[in-house]
């Protein structure tokens, strides 16, 4: 009914969408603080693989032709799943919505154009000029200054960053997005669990209604759903395509922060927004391929 290339195009804006949408949810529930960031992560973690485990359990038959199991993906891709939600909870302590999307995406755009030219990926010319403008733009975000993001909010962010990298170069060849999405939100509950027995430990947990109910549906729709969409439509994504693409998340957190959390814009995020925005669109046509 679609073509592969309009339906690689809408599998994309409802990744990016939800990306966007996490960033929201997450500032939201840990702004108040109505819930402290261990517990966020684990209930996000949690209520994707729930959500995931639904799925493929009563509608596995839809797809059989898609997958021969119902969980596949890996214990490595599941700590890169671990590092980049736990870091994200802890970021988002401190970093307003759009300025930890922009340092976060900002970063995974790093590591896998890096990851890329390694692997022998050659940007065009066009491509490579969006990518630097783009990168710029975030450099600019992050310069010292009285309106410099935290820094260790923004650290944690560069972690949580990598990770997203790492973990979306690592599912660029899987068979089918929902098992491996599934069986790496299933493998990471156990390690989020670690995290929040030592913040029980250190009396650092709290969990209101208000906090929990961002994080289920973080987990459940932005996070499981959102990234086994993610999931299929790196399948046709070149790694330096899927890393500019994703530099558009940033933009769409930060006007969401604005509109319904009443943050602030300040004229460095709108600079930095329109290096980056600047960057993607000279980078998309930079290869006629998607």
């Amino acid at each position: 009914m679609f073509s592969s290339q309009t339906k690689t195009i809408w599998l994309t804006i409802l990744a990016l969408v939800a990306f966007a949408a996490n960033s929201l949810l997450c500032r939201l529930a840990l702004s108040q603080p109505s819930i402290d960031a261990a517990s966020f992560s684990l209930i996000r973690l949690a209520s994707g693989a729930f959500t995931l485990w639904l799925i493929v359990t009563f509608f596995q038959n839809s797809f059989k032709n898609h997958t021969a199991e119902k969980f596949s993906g890996g214990w490595f891709s599941a700590c890169m799943l671990f590092l980049y939600v736990a870091g994200f909870s802890f970021a988002y302590l401190s970093l307003h919505t759009g300025v930890g999307a922009l340092i976060l995406f900002g970063t995974v755009q790093a590591t896998m154009l890096i990851s890329a030219i390694v692997t022998g990926e050659r940007p065009s010319r066009m491509e490579w000029l969006g990518l630097l403008l783009a990168l710029g733009g975030l450099v600019y975000l992050m310069l010292p200054g009285l309106t410099a993001p935290p820094l260790l909010g923004s650290a944690f962010m560069t972690v949580a960053g990598i990770a997203w990298g790492v973990y979306s170069l690592h599912g660029r060849g899987v068979a089918s997005p929902l098992a491996a999405t599934t069986g790496n939100f299933v493998r990471a509950v156990p390690l989020a669990t670690i995290v929040y027995v030592i913040a029980v430990i250190f009396k650092t947990t709290h969990i209101s209604l208000a906090g929990a109910v961002p994080a289920i549906f973080s987990g459940a729709l932005a996070s499981g759903v959102g990234y086994a969409v993610w999931y299929a439509a790196l399948r046709n994504l070149s790694a330096t395509r899927a890393a500019t693409l994703q530099l558009a998340v940033p933009v769409l957190a930060a006007m969401g922060g604005i509109i319904f959390l009443s943050e602030t814009l300040s004229l460095r995020l709108t600079i930095a927004a329109c290096m980056i925005l600047g960057g993607i669109a000279i980078a998309i046509p930079g290869r006629k391929s998607v």
